[in-house]
């Protein structure tokens, strides 16, 4: 039985249709310049710069030992740019959207970015294999290429991504302003902690928030794919739907053996049962009876039919009518009858 939430959610009026963003001239702008910030970090680790003491300088600060009284909080804000749990909330909060509006774009717009996280933070995370502030064996040194897992930051990009996907699918300019200022914020403050707990780099970090944000930015040139999967899935469901329902029954006649026709004594073949039974099988009217013996000759006598008039029940004991002595026979001369008035 349907809970009373249900019944009033299916009364209220079907959400309009979200156009999907597009790919504008600000947003390709924004793009470019992501793109060169993220390439710019890159270089300046393999290159050992500036950025790379810099690095060295805020490891060597140790936050978390500067301020040990914020640590047990940050230990539980961290959880904020885990991929698993986030990923179960944000998913959770769009396959609602995605039943109260009739559509999958919601939730398959989250698979798509995070499909392409995993595909490029992975990629250049194992490309570079650079070390952690804990596993650093040089001082000094970016230690790239050492097998290590941590550059840019997953968790960094990981909160950029799950967050802000709902302020792209903000459905109002208002509430994609706050998603947005909430999401940077949620970002930042995991990044940051990061930092705090020693186990990513300054640098982590910042090629973290670029690689999370240039998801979010070409999100739109993976609109028509995300369209063409709902269609599909959608045609897949009424497939699967059809194969549950039952078949009416065909009616199908069973014609029988065909009968060679009776010769004729004036060279006219009759025709046969089954060709006067075909419109009777194909839902028309039955054929008309058709003569099979030639005119003008007789009928034998015992093939000859009694009148209607002529015949009478027959019970296993004999007929039923009773013998009546006036009766002529058909054909014969009736006895005159005695005029009245003599």
């Amino acid at each position: 039985m349907r809970t009373d939430i249900f019944a009033r959610l299916d009364r209220e009026p079907e959400p309009p249709k979200i156009e999907p963003p597009r790919m504008s001239r600000h947003r390709i702008a924004l793009f470019g310049g992501t793109l060169a910030f993220y390439a710019a970090i890159v270089v300046a680790v393999l290159v050992s710069s500036w950025l790379v003491a810099l690095d060295w300088k805020v490891m060597l600060f140790r936050p978390y030992q500067q301020w040990p009284e914020i640590h047990a909080f940050l230990d539980y804000y961290i959880v904020l740019g885990q991929r698993g749990p986030t990923a179960t909330m944000v998913a959770c909060w769009l396959g609602w959207r995605s039943w109260r509006q009739h559509t999958l774009r919601p939730l398959l717009t989250l698979a798509a970015a995070l499909l392409l996280l995993n595909a490029t933070v992975g990629a250049v995370k194992i490309g570079l294999g650079r070390l952690g502030p804990h596993y650093a064996t040089q001082i000094g040194s970016a230690d790239l290429f050492a097998g290590g897992d941590i550059f840019p930051s997953g968790h960094t990009a990981n909160a950029v991504v799950t967050w802000g996907i709902l302020a792209y699918l903000a459905t109002t300019p208002r509430a994609r302003r706050y998603l947005s200022a909430m999401s940077a914020i949620v970002s930042l403050g995991v990044g940051l902690t990061t930092v705090y707990l020693g186990t990513h780099w300054l640098s982590d970090v910042l090629l973290g928030w670029a690689a999370g944000l240039l998801i979010l930015l070409g999100l739109p040139w993976v609109e028509p794919l995300i369209a063409r999967t709902e269609t599909w899935v959608f045609v897949q469901r009424e497939s699967l739907r059809g194969l549950g329902r039952p078949v009416a029954p065909v009616p199908v006649t069973i014609a029988g053996p065909r009968t060679a026709p009776l010769p004729r004594p004036d060279g006219v073949d009759a025709p046969t049962a089954d060709q006067v039974l075909e419109p009777v099988a194909a839902g028309g009217p039955p054929a008309p009876a058709v003569a099979t013996r030639p005119r003008g000759h007789p009928v034998p006598p015992h093939q000859a039919h009694p009148a209607r008039s002529e015949r009478s029940p027959v019970t296993p004991t004999g007929s039923r009518r009773p013998p009546n002595a006036e009766r002529t026979p058909r054909g014969g001369t009736a006895p005159a009858r005695p005029v009245a008035g003599g």
